[in-house]
């Protein structure tokens, strides 16, 4: 395999790790905060125009501004290709996982890809990208080559970006929203809704690939990575973007891959489990588009969940640090089991997946034990691991028709 190939495979790997670094650049986009306004994108400007509006939908870009001053790109699809229908469209939000953005939900044709499927089903979707990725890299005062800004883990996502997200689109249409995350996108939202946030403005959740415990990962590659982030909590490449097409990360990779029981030579079911359903030139797609970058210091919190088999918030290495943020010498634990019994869940797994192994998830699971019965639907899809849920070519049959059903039975 040529070294370029080979890197690419790894870059794409370490993206399915939780499922290119290039600077922002300004399209047009004229308006911020929570009362942003819709801007027209020209063409080449954004996800709108690269891979929604070829496809004959509408497409709108917004600018959501969050608390803390991150500027983050929305996408909304108010309508299916057709065009019209019912006015008051229940409104969907879609959340990606880490090292990827919203693009993840465009990949495939508009016959098989969540978003496009959800517009022609009648709803009006939202497609969320989360601070640092590629849309996502402006701040009110400081810029994505200041280390400063790139230090935040998720709870900052939970924190500030979830919450900007949510509020600005049940604000543009009067409505509570209907949620989907993939990844990295349902560990935010189980924390969110545990500490009782967000809880008054969402209507029902979807959690594909769910995370939150990680400590049965089974992939060789995917431990020895996150040991390496939580031994290097200081010290890792002393970079605060963790960009996976840069060359010192990639250095990172290639001695990972060195480590004795990693192949690196099948790293993609090494990383997610054996994909079942993949089209090859999605894949191609997905690399043209990713991976995007996010905080080293976010890399080291989600390696923190796999060393410590509880979801916490960060962990600042000492008591005294720990005091100083929270007011006790130990991160405190997001307990899943807060959240509210009534609000409706659909929870989708697969037996493949290393990620979200079977057996993390019947831990998460388990936390749920008292949620309402009959507002907690549940998924397993034996062969499915952890891409196929956005990226593969069966899931409209297995999964998105099953999540249109879910939503259309809470509107």
């Amino acid at each position: 395999m040529a070294p370029g190939s080979f890197l690419s495979v790894v870059t794409l790997s370490l993206c399915a790790l939780l499922l290119v670094n290039e600077p922002y650049r300004a399209f047009g986009r004229v308006s911020w905060g929570l009362t942003a306004r819709m801007v027209v994108a020209p063409m080449g400007a954004g996800i709108c125009a690269e891979a929604v509006a070829i496809h004959g939908y509408k497409c709108q870009e917004f600018d959501v501004k969050t608390d803390d001053g991150y500027i983050l790109s929305v996408q909304r699809i108010p309508d299916g290709r057709l065009g019209g229908g019912a006015k008051d469209k229940q409104p969907v939000i879609l959340q990606h996982g880490v090292l990827v953005d919203g693009m993840t939900w465009l990949l495939n044709s508009p016959d098989e890809s969540l978003a496009f499927i959800l517009a022609d089903k009648g709803f009006d979707v939202w497609i969320a990208n989360t601070r640092g990725t590629r849309f996502s890299r402006r701040h009110v005062s400081l810029d994505p080559r200041d280390p400063e800004y790139w230090n935040w883990t998720w709870d900052d996502l939970v924190t500030h970006d979830l919450p900007a997200v949510i509020d600005f689109v049940s604000r543009e249409t009067t409505q509570n929203i209907h949620y989907v995350g993939h990844s990295l996108g349902t560990l935010i939202a189980l924390a969110s809704f545990s500490e009782g946030k967000l809880v008054d403005k969402v209507k029902s959740a979807v959690l594909l690939s769910p995370i939150a415990y990680l400590s049965h990962m089974s992939t060789a590659l995917g431990v020895v990575a996150a040991k390496s982030f939580v031994g290097e909590i200081t010290t890792l490449f002393g970079l605060a973007e963790f960009n996976p097409k840069g060359e010192a990360e990639a250095k990172f990779l290639k001695a990972l891959c060195a480590q004795p029981g990693v192949d690196c030579y099948d790293l993609l079911t090494a990383i997610t489990g054996k994909n079942c359903c993949l089209n090859a030139s999605t894949v191609e797609l997905f690399l043209k588009n990713e991976p995007q970058s996010t905080a080293t210091k976010n890399m080291v919190h989600l390696a923190q969940t796999v060393r410590d088999g509880i979801v916490a918030k960060y962990d600042y290495g000492s008591a005294n640090y720990n005091v100083e943020h929270y007011g006790e010498s130990k991160p405190p634990v997001y307990n899943l089991s807060n959240i509210p019994h009534d609000l409706p869940l659909f929870l989708s797994y697969g037996g493949q997946d290393a990620l979200s192994d079977v057996k993390d998830v019947e831990t998460l699971l388990d936390s749920l034990k008292l949620h309402d019965p009959d507002k907690l639907s549940v998924q397993y899809i034996k062969n499915y691991a952890h891409a196929d849920f956005i990226m593969g070519v069966t899931a409209k049959d297995l999964v998105y028709n099953e999540i249109v059903a879910f939503f259309r039975h809470y509107q």
